[in-house]
């Protein structure tokens, strides 16, 4: 399994997106996101999707210089419609577009659609947590295809329906929540299957409902788990309201299209943190906050507590430090795709 440097992934991510049809300026932000999850340690939705993607655009269900259009907009509002154009893209502009506003009028919020897989979620708050504000996104999967299973059920009838939380603070790295309304992403199933390991009991059923650590049993039909285990009813209560955020507010519906095309729906709400409290002040009561939470005695078989986004921040400093692992299966196919791109000596592949 390679290990490489991040800027060597990232020029790697951004040359065969290239080759691929995008625009530079996209396969910019693409390949900064998509490595930004790597970094973090989510390599679910890091460059492991690249082959995805392309593959994606190659059939039409991703949009290339794709059309940014508002549809509907208050002081406060904003509908955008990113027609099918990577999702990355469309959704950095919204969430740039709504701290815009949040700046000016306190509050804002905004929903997307018609665009593609956003990947991790919480690049978009931490854009907002950045400028002084506090800033949530939910996502699902719009029509396309389904992953999660309702709480008692064995059908997919849900996306993983993910929902980040991000809040300004004078910590070394953020304080955040990026997760999965269900068991586990999808993509780290994926994942576990491109590198030959099991997957822990409870993340999913096979097609039959039965419990399964075999990955493979996922692409043959089994669903994702909702998030709680025996209280699931908790994550499927949770995906539903998401789903309702993201998928029908966003005119996106629900349920599955026959072309079964992936489509990100999303819903994002930013808070000037100034118009409750003075900034300052509250940046540092935060940070005092997740001092008292690490200053916790640890459990049994831990070795200390971190604060939410800890272990990403950790993650980041290593992987910039050590380089990122590609797996095998991964590192095949990216090797296949610069070879037919022509970029194959420009990336030392």
């Amino acid at each position: 399994m390679p290990t490489i440097s991040a800027n060597r992934a990232t020029r790697i991510a951004e040359k065969l997106l290239q080759g691929a049809g995008a625009p530079e300026n996209e396969s910019k932000i693409v390949a900064r996101h998509v490595i930004s999850a790597n970094l973090a340690g989510h390599d679910s939705h890091g460059i492991i999707q690249i082959p995805t993607y392309i593959e994606r655009v190659l059939k039409g269900d991703i949009v290339p210089g794709a059309k940014w259009e508002i549809i509907q907009e208050s002081p406060t509002t904003t509908v955008v419609d990113g027609h099918w154009g990577f999702g990355y893209v469309a959704n950095e502009r919204a969430m740039q577009l709504t701290i815009e506003k949040a700046q000016q009028q306190n509050v804002a919020a905004t929903t997307v659609f018609r665009q593609g897989h956003i990947g991790r979620l919480a690049t978009y708050p931490l854009m907002a947590a950045k400028e002084g504000m506090i800033a949530l996104i939910t996502a699902d999967s719009g029509r396309g295809p389904k992953a999660v299973a309702p709480f008692g059920g064995r059908e997919k009838r849900l996306g993983t329906n993910p929902i980040s939380i991000a809040m300004p603070s004078n910590l070394d790295g953020p304080f955040f929540i990026d997760m999965a309304s269900s068991a586990v992403a999808a993509g780290k199933i994926n994942l576990a299957l491109a590198r030959g390991n099991n997957i822990p009991e409870g993340w999913i059923v096979d097609n039959e409902g039965r419990a399964t650590t075999d990955p493979a049993a996922f692409k043959a039909g089994g669903p994702l788990l909702p998030l709680g285990g025996t209280e699931g009813y908790k994550g499927y209560g949770l995906s539903a309201m998401i789903e309702i955020f993201s998928g029908i507010l966003t005119g996106l519906g629900h349920g599955v299209e026959p072309t079964g095309r992936h489509n990100d729906g999303c819903f994002m709400a930013v808070f000037k943190v100034e118009a409750f409290r003075p900034l300052d002040v509250f940046k540092r009561e935060v940070a005092e906050f997740a001092e008292y939470l690490k200053a916790t005695q640890p459990a049994e078989g831990f070795d200390e507590v971190l604060y939410p986004g800890e272990i990403e921040h950790k993650q980041e400093v290593e992987r910039r430090r050590d380089g990122i692992q590609v797996e095998d299966a991964t590192w095949e196919k990216l090797a296949a795709l610069a070879k037919e791109y022509g970029v194959w000596s420009d990336l030392d592949m």
